[in-house]
């Protein structure tokens, strides 16, 4: 079963730089986030081997946030070979993000 990467500043750049890749921008403390949680841990292991699925915790990452623009949590950014493709403000239904993952693999 695939597991949500935790992204970084150390291996951020280098784990979306190729593929696609769906980054949940999150914070513990964050109810929604926590709601979002579980079906980023179902994507991980249904999109094993075809997208990379990671995690950002704001609050120990807030360089990355900050880069990226991130004003509210759970942000969730689709990027596709480094590049950013689309976005999703705010817990989404797991088909929301399917549908966004699968149309850029």
């Amino acid at each position: 079963m695939g597991k949500a990467i935790e992204l970084n500043s150390s291996n951020f750049e280098e784990t979306i730089k190729e593929g696609v890749c769906v980054v949940d921008f999150w914070a513990p403390w964050c109810g929604p986030c926590r709601m979002v949680a579980p079906v980023i841990e179902e994507l991980a292991g249904q999109y094993e081997g075809k997208a990379k699925i990671c995690k950002v915790n704001t609050d120990e990452e807030q360089d990355i946030a900050v880069k990226f623009g991130i004003r509210s949590i759970p942000t969730i950014v689709f990027f596709k070979n480094g590049k950013q493709e689309d976005t999703i403000i705010g817990a989404a239904a797991k088909q929301a993000f399917e549908q966004k993952i699968d149309a850029l693999l």
